[in-house]
C-alpha cells in the first residue's frame, strides 16, 4: 500500500507543480551560472548509494568543502536558493527520486556516505525501509541551518549533536511506521510549510 500510494501522490504530484517546477528552473537559470538540478549521492535503503535530485540553490562548487549550510549567512547560497530553501521548493524534484522507487514520501531522510560512516552498526537500522522526503526529524529539525549558525564549529556540531537525535528519530520511525503514520507526518509537514514561513 505505501509503495502505491507513493507512485499515485508522487505522479499527481509532478503534473500538480510541473508549472512551479518550470517557474523555478527559469529563476534558477537566470539568477546563477550552473544546471537547474542538484544532484548527490546519498545513502539509501539497504545501505545502497542512489542520486537524489533537488533544485540547485547554491553556487557550483559548493558542496567541495562542507556538506553543511550556515543559516542565513553562507554565502554559498544563491539569491533564489534562500527562497526556494524557505519554502522547501528546493526538495520538489525529489518526486521524481519516489516515483522511480529510491525513495518514499515519508521516510528518514538520506545521508550522505561521509555521515552514515559516523554511524553504529544499532544506528545503520535506519536503512532497513526508502529513504523519505519528510519524517519526524524533518519536522522537529525544520530550522536546522539556524541552530547551525549558532555553532562554533558547524560541521561537528551537525555530526555529534544534530545527526545523533536525527538518528534516534529515524530509528523510532523504523520501529513504528505504518501507512496511516506516514498520511498523519504528511499533514504535519504542510502544516509547518504553511504556518511558519
Amino acid at each position: 500500500m505505501k509503495r502505491l500510494f507513493d507512485i499515485v501522490a508522487s505522479g499527481c504530484g509532478l503534473i500538480v507543480f510541473s508549472l512551479l517546477f518550470l517557474v523555478l528552473a527559469i529563476w534558477i537559470k537566470l539568477d546563477s551560472k550552473g544546471p537547474v538540478f542538484y544532484r548527490q549521492v546519498r545513502v539509501g535503503k539497504g545501505n545502497k548509494d542512489f542520486c537524489i535530485l533537488k533544485f540547485r540553490s547554491m553556487r557550483v562548487g559548493s558542496d567541495k568543502g562542507s556538506l553543511v549550510t550556515i543559516g542565513g549567512r553562507d554565502p554559498r547560497v544563491t539569491k533564489s536558493g534562500y527562497i526556494i530553501r524557505k519554502y522547501k521548493f528546493d526538495e520538489l524534484p525529489q518526486l521524481i527520486n519516489v516515483f522511480t522507487g529510491d525513495m518514499s514520501l515519508v521516510g528518514p531522510r538520506p545521508e550522505v556516505r561521509r555521515y552514515v560512516d559516523y554511524w553504529t552498526s544499532e544506528q545503520m537500522h535506519v536503512l532497513d525501509v526508502r529513504p523519505g522526503i519528510t519524517d519526524p526529524a524533518s519536522i522537529k529539525f525544520r530550522n536546522e541551518n539556524e541552530l547551525m549558525e549558532k555553532a562554533e564549529n558547524s560541521e561537528s556540531y551537525y555530526i555529534n549533536v544534530i545527526m545523533q537525535e536525527k538518528i534516534k528519530l529515524y530509528l523510532e520511525y523504523v520501529q513504528n511506521a505504518s501507512f496511516w503514520y506516514d498520511i498523519k507526518l504528511i499533514f504535519q509537514t504542510f502544516k509547518v510549510i504553511v504556518t511558519e514561513r
